[in-house]
């Protein structure tokens, strides 16, 4: 199974849309993740124009998204629990930190968050931390970012460079 995976849209704030080439590699993937700040439904209608939506809102999204959408949900992808949130919630912790805390009751082998804009593929203690990245605003990361899950045998993040 392949989950395209995106985070921090900003739209239209930071981008009119979602560029192209990420709708173009997500053209393959059988499920699309999206860890809040869509902002817009506008995105939603984007991505399902591409493959099924999972979605998440963040602290930037208006109420057009904020009330359709959970702040965290948990998604089956094969054998595997995903953990789906944005991140921004709690203090006094790192963006990797809270999301994580959001699923400790749940057992989950990856959490999937964004917020911070920084990609982020990381296992800790048995759980892979995953943060696309924004595909729209580097913030403080070095470039614009998406990413991708394989899913198998196990769970394998694969962060990529938005190319245009």
């Amino acid at each position: 199974m392949l989950l395209g995976v995106l985070s921090d849209t900003h739209v239209p704030s930071r981008s009119r849309c979602v560029p192209a080439s990420v709708l173009r590699a997500f053209e393959k993937v059988d499920l699309i993740l999206h860890a809040g700040d869509l902002t817009t439904d506008k995105v939603l209608d984007e991505l399902m124009a591409v493959a099924p939506v999972v979605a998440v809102h963040g602290n930037m999204c208006d109420a057009s998204v904020f009330y359709l959408l959970p702040e965290a949900r948990l998604v089956t992808a094969g054998n595997f629990t995903i953990g789906l949130t944005h991140g921004h919630r709690g203090k006094g912790q790192t963006t990797p930190a809270r999301a994580r805390l959001r699923f400790v009751a749940d057992h989950v082998d990856c959490v999937v968050f964004g917020h911070s804009h920084q990609p982020t593929n990381q296992e800790v203690g048995g759980i892979l931390l995953f943060n696309p990245g924004s595909p729209t605003d580097r913030r403080w990361a070095a470039a614009r970012t998406y990413g991708i899950l394989r899913v198998e045998e196990g769970i394998e993040g694969e962060i990529l460079e938005v190319k245009e």
